[in-house]
């Protein structure tokens, strides 16, 4: 780890003069923004090829992802906001401040899922239909975008020693993220100062790809339209229970103590599997899937 600025360090790998942007005609630019940006314009390709594939036309979810990103970006932000009001309450301008980072996922897919239904209804559209293949493209772009955070060194775990154990340069963490029991396991190498955390990032993204993948296998057994829309809601809500336990910077609901997203998960693990056991059952009764 001499002089690296992250490094894996049980697996060797070491990264060194990390930079976090860029600088284009004397613009910066965010490798955390370039990193989003590509999630995106993946998931509109693979939403639109699944659209192909089941004879929808795909210049459709085009259309829709023109609305539904701006609308994405906009929900991330305010549900990042309500739940550190304490943090801009003083300063009401810091809201629009995008460049100082504050954006969470849960807040983009419940902003998503609204713009649909809003879309879906003026163009006179199946919304499960749509939603069906609209959530390939949001779990592609969601495992392109956890990457980000990696530029960013943000949305990592508590301390460990395991096999995935990240190493971070203390100076590029924004001391916000930083618990008690991370600075108790500080490592000193030539007097660089490191943290060893979880990469929850790279498990996220990990269990997101697994989550891909079975559902481009399952979606040629799907039963009933708005079937991948649940099992999307019940996987990210499993993967995401565990890992954001494991998180130094969760958002907890106004003072409670309780992580937002860990209550949101459960909720959507026990929503989504009630309706997938519901369906199911009454398929078996012979009741027609509305595929």
């Amino acid at each position: 780890m001499e002089g690296a600025d992250i490094g894996f360090v049980h697996l060797g790998i070491e990264i060194h003069n990390l930079q976090n942007d860029l600088y284009i005609f004397g613009f910066r630019i965010a490798y955390y923004g370039i990193i989003i940006g590509l999630g995106m314009l993946a998931g509109i390709w693979m939403a639109q090829s699944d659209a192909k594939r089941r004879g929808q036309d795909p210049e459709i979810y085009l259309d829709f992802a023109l609305y539904g990103i701006i609308f994405s970006i906009i929900g991330a932000r305010l549900y990042y906001v309500v739940f550190q009001w304490d943090s801009y309450k003083n300063n009401l301008l810091e809201v629009f401040n995008l460049r100082a980072g504050g954006l969470a996922i849960y807040g983009g897919v419940i902003a998503a899922i609204i713009t649909l239904a809003a879309f879906t209804r003026i163009r006179k559209l199946s919304f499960f239909s749509m939603a069906d293949s609209g959530v390939l493209g949001l779990i592609t772009g969601q495992i392109i975008g956890r990457w980000g955070n990696f530029f960013n060194c943000e949305a990592f775990g508590g301390y460990t020693d395991s096999l995935f154990a990240m190493r971070i340069r203390l100076s590029l963490v924004n001391e916000n993220m930083l618990t008690t029991d991370v600075l108790n396991h500080k490592i000193v190498e030539n007097g660089v100062e490191y943290i060893q955390v979880h990469p929850t990032f790279l498990y996220e993204s990990v269990w997101n790809l697994g989550l891909l993948l079975f559902m481009l296998w399952f979606r040629h057994h799907k039963k009933f339209d708005g079937e991948m829309l649940w099992i999307y809601l019940l996987g990210y809500g499993v993967g995401r229970f565990w890992i954001e336990g494991l998180r130094t910077d969760q958002l907890i609901f106004f003072h409670t103590g309780i992580p937002v997203s860990q209550a949101l998960s459960m909720i959507l693990i026990l929503a989504a599997g009630a309706i997938l056991v519901v369906r199911h059952r009454q398929i078996e009764k012979g009741e027609e899937g509305d595929r």
